[in-house]
């Protein structure tokens, strides 16, 4: 799968800023969301080839999002990465158990990020 068009969900402003930059930097084209029910409005008229997640959201938090994208056929195997601060083992069960692909701590560095977008990419 090519990822070149990715839905980033956030609830921060300036998290979903700096992710952003990282990203359209890399090359992808990015939408963004700030919770879990825009992000599933925004799925429902366009298809993306991963999400990355926060987990923490008012609306509707990332686990709930992630359960709910993974219900759906286009993104039964899209690639969902979780980019919190949420470092628990607990909170990353839940999540591996939501539907997750991967988890990234924030505060991220930005070439982890990129290079982990390139190791789905395949």
């Amino acid at each position: 799968m090519h990822i070149s068009n990715i839905l980033v969900v956030d609830d921060c402003v300036s998290m979903r800023q700096v992710i952003v930059y990282t990203l359209v930097n890399a090359g992808y084209k990015v939408k963004e969301a700030c919770n879990g029910k825009e992000a599933l409005d925004a799925v429902t008229g366009e298809d993306f080839d991963a999400v990355l997640t926060d987990i923490n959201m008012p609306e509707m938090d990332g686990y709930t999002l992630i359960q709910r994208l993974r219900a759906l056929n286009n993104y039964k195997h899209t690639p969902i990465i979780t980019l919190t601060t949420e470092c628990s083992t607990e909170s990353k069960k839940r999540g591996r158990d939501a539907g997750a692909t991967g988890w990234i701590i924030k505060p991220f560095n930005s070439e982890k990020l990129v290079s982990a977008l390139h190791q789905l990419d395949v």
